[in-house]
């Protein structure tokens, strides 16, 4: 199926996008054994929220060999892990604000990535059963503030990845059944309808079976836990001079059988 999460009278619901466009509503709890189940209701869509609420959001750093490669970096032994925090979460269609406050940036960057959900609790997963525990997939802006990524956040990333509105998702979840290799998956960036960024999952350096068999070993990945898998080359800070996010732009994250996720780029209000 393909899920969408909107606003409904009664608050945040699920519902199952159709070929033809429409809405049928689900009732349940995808992340419960019970799992979603179609009402046969056809629904008016509200607005559009991202379509999990993670408990933990897990990122791959350096995980495309193309990406390495634009930042003059060796292709890493181990999966690069940092955590981006749940506040970071956005819906489809609402902006992304760049700091402008006291932790104030001017050097915030896109990244396209294939977001994996987590559908049942998972620890010390073999690679070869990873994949069973997918629930889904959808597109994500691993949004980054570059200067305190890398200057001012004291050797980590949890700082310059966090802040509100870092973590775009949507516009939908694909279930694992109806996505069954997310391996081969093109994906691609615009900013302002220019393209930046544009590969496959082919390239990734760790693949998403052995990204959930390394997390998940000796810690417990809950129900709904994201894992941001990584971005490939076209970077903002990788330009000559770096393209960083401006008020004002627009930025398109497109994933193959996914679909497109945009958000309007302003400044915080201060």
């Amino acid at each position: 199926m393909r899920l969408i999460r909107h606003l409904t009278p009664e608050g945040p619901a699920f519902a199952a996008l159709q070929t033809d466009g429409s809405l049928l509503a689900l009732a349940g709890d995808p992340f419960t054994p019970a799992g979603l189940r179609l009402t046969g209701l056809v629904v008016s869509p509200g607005k559009r929220l991202a379509p999990v609420v993670p408990p933990a959001i897990f990122g791959i750093g350096l995980n495309y060999r193309a990406h390495a490669a634009e930042v003059g970096r060796p292709l890493p032994e181990y999966p690069m892990i940092f955590i981006k925090t749940a506040n970071a979460v956005q819906n489809p269609g609402d902006p992304i604000l760049l700091p402008r406050s006291r932790n104030a940036s001017h050097e915030v960057d896109y990244e396209c990535e294939l977001a994996v959900v987590i559908g049942r609790t998972a620890k010390n997963v073999s690679r070869a059963d990873a994949l069973s525990y997918v629930f889904g997939y959808t597109a994500a802006n691993d949004v980054s503030a570059r200067d305190w990524q890398f200057k001012w956040g004291g050797g980590q990333f949890c700082q310059g990845k966090s802040f509100d509105t870092f973590c775009p998702l949507g516009p939908v979840l694909v279930t694992a059944d109806e996505l069954t290799d997310p391996g081969t998956l093109a994906l691609s960036t615009k900013v302002n309808g220019e393209e930046r960024q544009r590969s496959t999952t082919a390239d990734l350096i760790f693949d998403v079976p052995t990204l959930i068999e390394f997390l998940s070993a000796s810690r417990t990945l809950a129900p709904g836990t994201v894992i941001l898998t990584g971005t490939p080359s076209g970077v903002g800070a990788a330009f000559s001079p770096p393209r960083f996010l401006q008020p004002g732009d627009t930025v398109v994250v497109e994933l193959e059988k996914i679909g497109a996720l945009e958000n309007p780029v302003l400044a915080e209000p201060v």
